[in-house]
């Protein structure tokens, strides 16, 4: 059997020296659910946190067909854990899956120039403003499809107050841009750049992750990025990270017209 606990000491070491901030929530207690097999000897565990699941210690399909869902993100631990979602997406799990990768991007604490992030913050296009979320914005994203994951996996402001952070542009009042916490722990934040369609290749996403990373220093925090594109990977860069190295994972389609109903 598969058991959802609370009690994250045992399964821990199953994730050692997984540098993933989605992790330390989960085991920290912030938010995430952890699944184990017997949970006083677990020898397999998978942490889900919003859309990504994450598949540690000995592979068991069991954890893999447990409970996919449109949109998720399985990334393994190791190649046994990849190919044996390759077998299960082969026809034990009634979604199609797709082989993808992503790029991990370097956790080096005292990395950033502030003078360069700073004129990076400044840098926002003529009409538009960038300000701090607040909770009359974060009520706002949570009603709001394409921003929602600045502050979907919070269940309140308070939450949101306590282990997340964003910054975000408006124009005309309204929000076309931002950079805000998929996730928190205790020490920093996951980022999430979500830019509308309306207002790209404008600076927009530079400018606002500039004023996210240097509100995340104020508090010692350490801003963790993980690129699902090339295009996140360079812009990090751009902003005084180092890549680290790419990795596989399998994403399962948002939207399936075989799930209606």
């Amino acid at each position: 059997m598969i058991y959802e606990t609370k009690q994250t000491k045992k399964a821990a070491p199953l994730f050692k020296d997984w540098q993933e901030s989605l992790i330390w929530s989960c085991l920290q207690g912030v938010m995430g659910t952890l699944y184990v097999d017997p949970p006083k000897r677990p020898a397999s565990a998978m942490i889900i946190l919003g859309d990504f699941c994450y598949l540690a210690g000995k592979p068991d399909s069991r954890f893999i067909l447990h409970k996919p869902y449109p949109g998720m993100i399985m990334v393994p631990q190791d190649d046994a854990w990849g190919r044996l979602i390759e077998d299960c997406g082969g026809g034990k799990i009634p979604y199609e899956i797709k082989k993808v990768t992503r790029y991990a991007i370097k956790k080096e604490p005292g990395v950033f120039d502030t003078k360069k992030l700073q004129a990076a913050a400044a840098s926002l296009p003529e009409g538009y403003t960038l300000k701090l979320m607040d909770e009359t914005l974060f009520h706002y994203c949570h009603k709001t499809d394409w921003c929602r994951d600045w502050v979907s996996q919070y269940d309140n402001y308070a939450l949101y107050q306590q282990y997340g952070l964003g910054a975000v542009a408006f124009k005309d009042g309204v929000p076309v841009s931002g950079a805000s916490s998929y996730s928190g722990y205790r020490g920093g934040i996951e980022v999430e750049i979500i830019t509308h369609e309306d207002h790209r290749r404008k600076g927009l996403a530079y400018a606002c992750a500039a004023r996210l990373i240097l509100e995340c220093l104020k508090r010692d925090w350490y801003p963790s990025w993980d690129a699902r594109t090339k295009w996140s990977a360079a812009l990090a860069e751009k902003l005084g990270y180092h890549f680290d190295h790419a990795y596989t994972a399998y994403e399962i389609p948002p939207k399936l017209p075989s799930l209606s109903g």
